[in-house]
């Protein structure tokens, strides 16, 4: 690798991520665009906010946490029913012991809700404490609830889809490096902007190794609308980082392209972010992106087929 031309180039320091080539291991970013970083040297409960973690967990877990902290929920009180003396409960028509936990767990969820169809109810200091208790508990459980879940539906999520590989391919009359990204989604994303960084770990005059950061030139780094799919293209030229370049020195300078992308989305009104990297492994040499879109069978409209996001084709 020539490492002496690295000297004239112009490093991007403001990352956020360390210099120091022993610092970190692994890729900088995941595939799912979270950082690739555990936090440690805290409690659990000061490291974790509960708020971004029902906002930004899977649907069907939220559902389940939800489900399950409702059961458990009323499990309990109706657990400190029976404790009190199922007795100080009027309205009771079973005599054994499982009908009357059954019995007493339907009373606390109809407490809990506030729904109080009115067959059982509480009589005594005990009973009628533990009852005002629930309805509290259930009036701050729903809104909560009602609040996370507005918010999630209320989150700008983008939907990016990338091609697994980046390509390094024959590009006028010199190579570039390029890669494909698609809008999964039905809404209009516009103003879309691309900022790449390529991590490179350099090897001094001294032996010394440090991590270093290159904005990487494009092509165009900012469509207006993005309808179909983009192939991003950063030409290989005297002024870029990855000029004269091999396979070997890329593994070698263990590099990785960061992606920060930015748009605006017109159903929220609201600009949303995106990350992504490839490592590089995830180079294809001397090949090309075959096309994603194609009229329809009537000549009316264009077919976008995003499952061909990957299709390439040597050269």
């Amino acid at each position: 690798m020539k490492k002496i031309r690295f000297k004239t180039l112009v490093e991007n320091n403001d990352t956020g991520f360390s210099n120091k080539a022993s610092s970190q291991a692994g890729r900088y970013v995941n595939k799912d665009g979270s950082f690739n970083i555990e936090k440690r040297g805290l409690p659990l409960m000061e490291r974790i906010s509960f708020f971004h973690s029902l906002i930004t967990m899977k649907w069907l877990k939220f559902y389940a946490l939800v489900l399950c902290s409702y059961i458990l929920l009323n499990l309990m009180f109706a657990g400190l029913y029976m404790l009190s003396g199922l007795e100080n409960l009027s309205g009771m028509t079973t005599d054994n012991p499982i009908g009357e936990f059954w019995e007493a767990f339907f009373f606390s969820t109809q407490t809990f809700t506030t729904v109080g169809y009115g067959r059982v109810n509480p009589i005594g200091m005990a009973s009628n404490f533990i009852s005002a208790a629930e309805s509290l508990t259930g009036l701050l459980y729903f809104a909560l609830a009602t609040g996370v879940f507005y918010g999630r539906f209320s989150r700008p999520v983008e939907k990016f889809l990338y091609s697994d590989a980046m390509l390094i391919a024959p590009y006028k009359d010199i190579t570039a490096l390029m890669f494909r990204i698609a809008n999964a989604k039905n809404n209009v994303l516009s103003n879309v902007e691309i900022e790449p960084i390529m991590s490179m770990t350099i090897t001094d005059d001294n032996g010394v190794a440090s991590r270093r950061f290159f904005a990487l030139k494009l092509e165009r780094n900012r469509i207006n609308f993005l309808t179909l799919s983009w192939t991003v293209v950063h030409p290989i030229d005297e002024n870029s980082p990855l000029f004269s370049f091999t396979p070997q020195d890329f593994e070698e300078s263990d590099a990785e392209l960061l992606l920060l992308i930015n748009g605006y989305d017109d159903t929220y009104a609201q600009n949303v972010h995106a990350r992504q990297s490839y490592k590089w492994h995830e180079v294809v040499w001397n090949a090309r992106f075959r096309t994603m879109f194609h009229p329809s069978d009537d000549k009316q409209r264009t077919i976008l087929d995003l499952d061909r996001i990957n299709d390439i084709e040597q050269l």
